[in-house]
């Protein structure tokens, strides 16, 4: 009878302990969704097959596809403050990628070659021209896989702070699926996630990682963020495909074999960047590259001045 009534006690405790998390997850996310700033923007849908993707179309002239980095939190108002002054001479078009900001966010595995594909399919069907394509960080190993699978569709490509070579080749480790499996749980995953993407984790992201002067950190740049990373009905799961590198791919072969002119744009202040650019050179030396000054990993953000001036360089 005592075993039996402890059993009871601890059903009745984990029961409470789960309906508690749950509350406290429903919680967080109403507040990170509370502000709306995602949805002031007007946007387009494009129903692709695994899901609606939002993205904005302004300006006239050559196209040039805007792609934003892979981190939980990424979406396209990483490009917020460049949009408008490239499409002064470019029909100008920004992309949430599915799982990320206000697209679908179907709980799935997200691999590298869904997005080559999402990104080869969305050219030939909402834009119907060869695209100059600008693409961050993680994003720039699609950019890079999606050219070399088909090179008809794509015309420059400009990488911003692109991953190192050896980062881009890393594989899901003998531990990622069990990984995988504890965040797709659905009350316990659900709170790793939700530390991880907490306002004051992104808020730490944008100071040590994403600018080189903290003080330029707009509370509005961080609510954005936080917001795009907890909208839709599984934002954690493009975050479990990540962490466990279901997003990565070797792009070395399609990298030495593309015969597209490709431009670098690193932030200086990024530790290693200026080798890892010299890295891709080894491999492709037509590719040309530069740094731009006092900036980290969102130059786009940081010196909006100064990155559209560069892009504009290599984009006439």
């Amino acid at each position: 009878m005592k075993t039996r009534n402890k059993l009871l006690t601890l059903l009745i405790l984990s029961a409470g302990a789960a309906t508690t998390t749950a509350l406290i997850n429903k919680a967080v996310k109403l507040s990170a969704v509370s502000k709306h700033i995602l949805e002031s923007r007007v946007s387009l849908c494009y129903r692709w097959r695994l899901g609606n993707i939002h993205y904005t179309k302004i300006g006239e002239g050559k196209p040039v596809l805007l792609v934003h980095d892979l981190s939980p939190a990424s979406c396209s108002y990483e490009w917020h403050s460049v949009r408008r002054e490239l499409a002064k001479n470019h029909t100008v078009y920004t992309i949430d990628l599915l799982g990320f900001g206000r697209s679908e966010k179907p709980n799935l595995t997200y691999t590298n070659y869904l997005y080559v594909q999402l990104l080869s399919d969305f050219i030939k069907s909402e834009i119907g021209h060869r695209t100059d394509i600008v693409a961050t960080g993680a994003a720039a190993s699609l950019a890079v896989m999606a050219c070399g699978n088909s090179p008809e569709l794509f015309d420059r490509l400009i990488l911003v702070n692109p991953e190192s070579l050896l980062s881009c080749s890393m594989v899901p480790g003998k531990n990622a699926k069990l990984y995988k499996f504890i965040l797709d749980l659905p009350i316990v995953g659900t709170l790793i996630y939700h530390i991880a993407s907490s306002r004051q984790n992104i808020a730490d992201e944008f100071k040590n990682h994403y600018f080189s002067n903290p003080y330029s950190v707009t509370a509005r740049d961080i609510d954005a963020y936080y917001e795009a990373a907890h909208l839709g009905d599984s934002p954690k799961s493009v975050y479990a495909s990540v962490k466990c590198n279901y997003t990565k791919c070797n792009i070395i072969n399609a990298l030495k074999k593309i015969d597209n002119s490709i431009y670098l744009l690193g932030g200086d202040h990024l530790t290693g960047m200026e080798k890892i650019l010299e890295e891709y050179k080894n491999y492709n030396p037509a590719i040309e590259s530069i740094m731009i000054p006092d900036t980290k990993h969102l130059p786009q953000l940081e010196a909006p001045a100064a990155f559209h001036e560069m892009c504009e360089t290599f984009l006439e």
